[in-house]
């Protein structure tokens, strides 16, 4: 491949894709909401949010555990989960292997998968080996392990929304956890699936993704614990 044709393939890669949307003046409010969506539900954060769930909603699955070790609990699902792959990224960018730590070509996002995937398939097998664990999480952790594969096969394809499957996981692993302990979690529930639409329409107002990609990306997460409650619980 020439140099010429080398830059033209990256720059196609960079290139703004079509306005999924389309409306080219959205008002500055819009986007700028649609960017605290995107920052505030990134899919790094989804575990966490979750953990904090379990621990509002089922706090006796955590009898026998003081407020600290509860609270060092959290900050350990944070450190695993958020913390060391978004440094991992931030030192892909400073090193020179991405352009960016938005991660908005194809390419620049194998490795982050990778090194994600690690992180959750760690998370999966301290969920299945200690017993002081909530027993929701063990199919939680096998659905996001699962749905990083997922992610990680069809990035070669296109760029599938992180996003949406963060937040597609996540109302299915809500209503899944209800299901487990029968108990109606109707706003719980209700918000998880209102915050799903709101990201995804956040992620094509910002016109970072086309209708194919959220909508696979919310049905990949969504599948992914629903396949991992089937099989692990």
């Amino acid at each position: 491949m020439t140099t010429d044709s080398s830059n033209n393939y990256f720059n196609n890669q960079q290139e703004p894709r079509q306005a999924s949307l389309s409306n080219p003046s959205w008002p500055f409010i819009v986007t700028g909401f649609a960017k605290l969506l995107s920052y505030l539900f990134h899919p790094l954060f989804i575990p966490t949010y979750f953990f904090l769930y379990l621990m509002q909603y089922y706090s006796f699955e955590f009898a026998g555990i003081t407020d600290w070790q509860l609270k060092l609990r959290l900050f350990g699902v944070f450190w695993m989960t958020a913390f060391f792959p978004a440094f991992a990224v931030f030192l892909l960018w400073r090193l020179k292997f991405s352009t960016g730590i938005f991660l908005r070509t194809q390419k620049e996002r194998i490795v982050p998968y990778i090194i994600t995937m690690f992180f959750y398939w760690w998370m999966h097998y301290l969920s299945r080996n200690f017993p002081d664990q909530p027993e929701v999480l063990k199919f939680f952790y096998t659905g996001i392990f699962i749905c990083s594969v997922a992610g990680l096969l069809a990035n070669n394809s296109y760029k599938i929304s992180m996003h949406a499957m963060g937040a597609g996981g996540f109302a299915a692993a809500l209503i899944l956890t209800s299901f487990h302990y029968q108990n109606t979690d109707g706003i719980a529930i209700s918000i998880a699936l209102l915050l799903a639409g709101l990201i995804s329409t956040a992620r094509l107002i910002l016109n970072e993704h086309s209708f194919k990609e959220v909508y696979t990306g919310l049905a990949a997460g969504a599948i992914c614990q629903l396949l991992s409650y089937y099989f692990v619980m």
